[in-house]
């Protein structure tokens, strides 16, 4: 198969696949999921992925039956039948179940539903420079949950491209909190710095790397919030996601940034990219676009 969808144990390409008018993820986008690549059809940091999905489910209040070891399983066995080896994007979510629309849970015998799709998607060149714009964080109070509710983040994705930009940058007030999809971090006298997990952030899997690749790399790091001046003055702006392992951005709401400490961004790109490499046994550059 060149790509394939899962649903509560069927599968098939992903255009034959469908989900019940019921599923309450129509209704309330009622769910959460999780995301990552496979490269050489190894999924790259897994268990911290399925680690946050189970983080999620629980503070959701969703009875995700099964076990990691199983989830594991379906997602390794999708991703063993898509044909290609190349960068692949893995893609799973739960909902609450299927049932008739009402705002409360439904009854304890309704089970969570398994979505999971397995599809070519390729990895951005680590040296892709971003451009960026910034808008207010409108989001609700939840955003350490990696929850289906993303409209703002659809929204705000949206006034990038209209912009020609790759990704919004979230503020509250003049505390900058992260991306659109994904987070966002600067380089300042040296330091590697970046929002502290809260409420207000996703605890990105790349975050969550960077933060450990930096202090092993001799780099200095400060989990602290900053402000949109110290973003915009920092020596370097950087994106991070699983697919973005480590970008930087050199212009933000039109204006030139970064571009002070090239040695410092090139050694924490080449730590990133060489743990990518590492752990899925393959050529980062041969499968980024």
């Amino acid at each position: 198969m060149k790509d394939i969808g899962y649903y509560n144990g069927a599968s098939g390409p992903i255009d034959t696949m469908t989900i019940p008018m019921n599923d309450r993820v129509v209704y309330f986008g009622d769910g959460v999921y999780d995301a990552t690549y496979a490269v050489n059809h190894i999924i790259f940091a897994l268990e911290d992925h399925i680690d946050r999905f189970y983080r999620s489910c629980a503070k959701m209040e969703i009875p995700f039956a099964m076990d990691k070891a199983e989830l594991r399983g379906v997602l390794q066995g999708l991703v063993d039948k898509v044909e290609d080896s190349a960068s692949l994007m893995v893609y799973w979510q739960t909902t609450r179940g299927t049932g008739t629309r009402n705002h409360a849970f439904p009854p304890k015998d309704v089970r969570p539903n398994l979505l999971v799709t397995v599809r070519p998607n390729p990895l951005r060149a680590i040296d892709k420079r971003y451009k960026l714009i910034t808008i207010e964080d409108t989001r609700f109070l939840h955003c350490d949950v990696k929850t289906l509710n993303l409209i703002p983040s659809v929204m705000a994705s949206q006034r990038a491209k209209e912009s020609g930009c790759d990704e919004a940058v979230f503020h509250r007030g003049d505390l900058v909190t992260e991306c659109a999809h994904s987070n966002v971090h600067i380089i300042q006298g040296g330091t590697f710095r970046t929002a502290p997990l809260t409420n207000l952030i996703l605890p990105g899997t790349a975050r969550g790397h960077l933060l450990k690749l930096a202090q092993m790399s001799g780099i200095p790091t400060r989990e602290e919030a900053f402000t949109l001046r110290e973003l915009m003055e920092a020596d370097e702006v950087i994106v991070s996601s699983a697919g973005t392992l480590c970008n930087a951005a050199c212009e933000i709401d039109g204006k030139p940034v970064g571009g002070k400490a090239p040695k410092l961004l090139k050694a924490l790109q080449g730590a990133a990219v060489r743990h990518f490499e590492d752990y899925t046994k393959s050529s980062f550059e041969r499968y980024a676009s």
